[in-house]
């Protein structure tokens, strides 16, 4: 634990020593404002939630996670600190969960930002409360997810931008998968178990599910699987470039 806080302690300052990491919150609270308030049409609906909030988190994030995951690994490998980090006395392992752990803290903290809003909708009504910490917790959740991928996709290129090309389009096939249009696709030829297995594998189907307000264990075990699949992938990729 010790090596992975020192990891997750020297990638967390990296964000925020730079003026990246600031444009990045700006950033993210314009466009989730817009999106609640313009978009989501959160006056009109005349209803104390924040539905409108939540429910353009996947597409926020098909662009802002892998936004901050594709520099994890594709700099280190372009600048060539990653033969550096390697000579530490950590593990590839502990090096791995403690810069995606920097990541999903950073990712927490824009997250956290977000409270005025939350603030607002107890200010114009009464809403469920436990809904909306429900609709949070996915939403961090689901950050992880995308997080977890753009970072094996990072281990695999020294490009920043195709690491971030990359992570957008698997992350958008991901979202998709849990849409009426593709699997109205598969029904027509397809047994009803692969349609609902390719239904399971969408962000969209799980965090709908959760930001809801309904707390299910397998959304939960659907996301901390997912983490850790694309986790172990970033492990075995860096572990192969390394080798080779």
């Amino acid at each position: 634990m010790r090596n992975i806080f020192a990891i997750f302690k020297r990638e967390l300052i990296g964000y925020f020593s730079t003026p990246v990491a600031y444009v990045f919150i700006v950033i993210f609270l314009f466009l989730t404002g817009i999106f609640t308030f313009y978009l989501g049409t959160f006056y009109e609906r005349n209803q104390a939630d924040l539905e409108p909030f939540f429910r353009f988190h996947p597409w926020l994030y098909l662009f802002l996670m892998p936004a901050i995951a594709m520099r994890l690994w594709a700099e280190e490998r372009k600048t060539g600190t990653i033969e550096l980090l390697m000579t530490l006395p950590v593990t590839l392992p502990q090096a791995v969960i403690g810069k995606f752990l920097a990541a999903w803290t950073f990712t927490a903290v824009a997250l956290a930002l977000t409270f005025p809003m939350w603030i607002t909708v107890n200010y114009l009504g009464r809403p469920d409360n436990s809904v909306i910490l429900a609709g949070y917790l996915g939403s961090l959740l689901m950050a992880g997810g995308f997080l977890a991928i753009g970072s094996f996709i990072s281990a695999l290129t020294k490009s920043q931008v195709i690491a971030f090309i990359v992570t957008v389009v698997i992350c958008f096939c991901f979202i998709l998968s849990g849409f009426p249009l593709v699997l109205d696709f598969f029904r027509g030829w397809a047994p009803q178990a692969i349609v609902n297995v390719i239904s399971s594998f969408s962000f969209f189907t799980h965090f709908e599910s959760i930001k809801k307000g309904v707390i299910d264990i397998r959304d939960i075990i659907y996301f901390a699987t997912l983490i850790c699949f694309w986790l172990y992938a970033n492990i075995v990729a860096i572990d192969i470039k390394k080798a080779g």
